[in-house]
């Protein structure tokens, strides 16, 4: 994967952003996610990227920051299940690293996973605090991994 455009969100990337969530689903999240993620981008973003080959939105994820103003979490990431597994998605996690790192005030980058990505954020430079068994919904652990760059 070599030309590809990350850049911030724009309200107008939300029908094309569920459209590459739904490519995930069940595989990697649950069906009734799909409103959960509609209300992130409606009302909760604070730092979103979108990722695009030739002009499409292949990818997209997230960063949040926690009230105690030092913590930050990478939030709602996936790629479109048809370019899964060459670099873009490791892509977009650096680039939201580097983001983060940049910020000096951060001590701590943090991501909530499923059993089905932790490998994927395990290569990225993150280790397993916590696991909850059905928390996303039954059969999607959430695993709390930490960054270890920080």
């Amino acid at each position: 994967m070599n030309d590809f455009l990350i850049r911030p969100y724009e309200f107008e990337d939300l029908q094309s952003i569920l459209e590459v969530f739904e490519s995930n689903v069940p595989y990697y999240f649950a069906p009734e996610e799909a409103e959960d993620l509609k209300h992130y981008l409606e009302n909760e973003i604070e730092d979103y990227f979108v990722i695009l080959q030739d002009g499409k939105i292949i990818g997209a994820g997230g960063i949040n920051y926690d009230n105690d103003l030092i913590t930050a979490r990478l939030s709602w990431d996936f790629m479109d299940k048809n370019i899964q597994k060459k670099g873009v998605g490791s892509a977009l996690t650096q680039y939201r690293i580097k983001h983060i790192l940049n910020q000096k005030h951060i001590l701590k980058l943090i991501v909530r996973t499923s059993q089905f990505a932790y490998g994927f954020y395990k290569k990225q430079g993150f280790k397993e605090v916590n696991r909850i068994k059905d928390y996303w919904s039954k059969g999607y652990d959430m695993v709390l991994m930490e960054y270890q760059g920080v």
